[in-house]
């Protein structure tokens, strides 16, 4: 009798808002199991809508029915690629299921266009912006240096205008959303229907790794 190996699982993950997939370093999964594809932002065209960017994305995904794991913007971006694809799963960290689940301080932004006011070129020179950081500790520049590779203005500009202006009513079916009790970007009191995580902040995905290597085999195979 035959023995058939068990069938592996696909597992792509998309980092969040100008993130390079260095983020998901520490991220391990039962090799046997899963195999760990890591997605990356492309720029983005002028005043390119998420689902036209999503297209765009698309080749990055070369199997079958994977699983979709995002962070933070990358977790409104695998649920649009669900739109588009079939998916066996769809895991959302640290972001939201629809616009409803978005601060007021966003919702407000979405209204008047305030996010548009933020100075995004600081961003593109981290050693400019560790000068005017106005209190930003030198270990928090020196990890936005490590985990922030995509911080041209251009980029910055569209992905909070594409954030603020996100529509999504109904949450998809087959999604499940892990959140930090203690987000600060995404506050805890807005989201319903989550796996909590005991402390966990908006960047959780890199600093409580081991928390998501244990649980994340038996969240994607639930």
């Amino acid at each position: 009798m035959t023995n058939h190996p068990p069938t592996m699982t696909h597992v792509y993950f998309m980092p969040g808002m100008a993130a390079s997939p260095l983020i998901f370093e520490h991220i391990e999964l039962p090799k046997d199991q899963f195999t760990i594809h890591l997605m990356d932002w492309i720029m983005p065209l002028s005043k390119e809508p998420l689902t036209a960017y999503c297209e765009r994305l698309l080749p990055q995904i070369i199997h079958k029915n994977p699983v979709l794991v995002g962070v933070s913007f990358g977790g409104m971006v695998v649920q649009e690629l669900a739109a588009l694809i079939g998916v066996a799963k769809v895991i959302i960290i640290s972001s939201a299921k629809s616009e409803k689940e978005f601060p007021r301080r966003m919702r407000l932004s979405s209204k008047t266009g305030l996010h548009k006011w933020l100075p995004t070129r600081l961003i593109e020179n981290f050693d400019t912006l560790a000068n005017y950081s106005m209190g930003i500790a030198p270990k928090k520049i020196d990890l936005y240096k490590k985990y922030l590779n995509m911080n041209k203005s251009e980029y910055l500009d569209w992905a909070l205008d594409t954030i603020v202006n996100w529509k999504q009513e109904h949450v998809l079916d087959n999604i499940v959303h892990i959140h930090g009790d203690a987000d600060p970007i995404f506050p805890i009191k807005y989201i319903q229907n989550c796996i909590i995580v005991a402390g966990g902040t908006h960047v959780m995905i890199i600093n409580r790794h081991r928390w998501f290597n244990e649980n994340l085999p038996k969240i994607i195979c639930q």
